[in-house]
């Protein structure tokens, strides 16, 4: 069964999951033309492989704990703390402990064609 992504106006519990971290997958909120929000749920020792998005993003641990790798060096996160990365930044995440992350994506139109990277 799909998730279904918010719509403007819906209110969105971002609360911590709690006893349903270790049960409940990453999934999109929602996607506009502008931004992407998603729930990241990353378990104690899996890990989101280096990668690059081409818009900022915003990454707010929610619970638990995990470490950030960007190129101003390796963060940990803790609930209730944020990091902001830039555009085209390679970065890389791991679980320290079971958490859950609110994962928020500038979308970036290519200024040529007018389309999003």
């Amino acid at each position: 069964m799909a998730i279904s992504h918010a719509a403007p106006g819906d209110v969105i519990d971002v609360r911590p999951l709690g006893a349903a971290l270790a049960k409940t997958r990453t999934h999109a909120l929602f996607k506009s033309g502008d931004l992407e929000v998603i729930r990241v749920v990353l378990l104690a020792g899996d890990d989101m492989p280096p990668h690059v998005v081409a818009g900022e993003i915003t990454v707010l641990c929610i619970e638990g704990r995990v470490e950030f790798t960007c190129d101003a060096g390796v963060r940990q996160l803790a609930a209730g703390e944020l990091i902001l990365v830039s555009g085209d930044e390679m970065h890389a995440l791991r679980g320290i402990e079971d958490a859950s992350l609110l994962l928020t994506i500038a979308l970036k139109k290519d200024a040529r064609s007018g389309v999003k990277a």
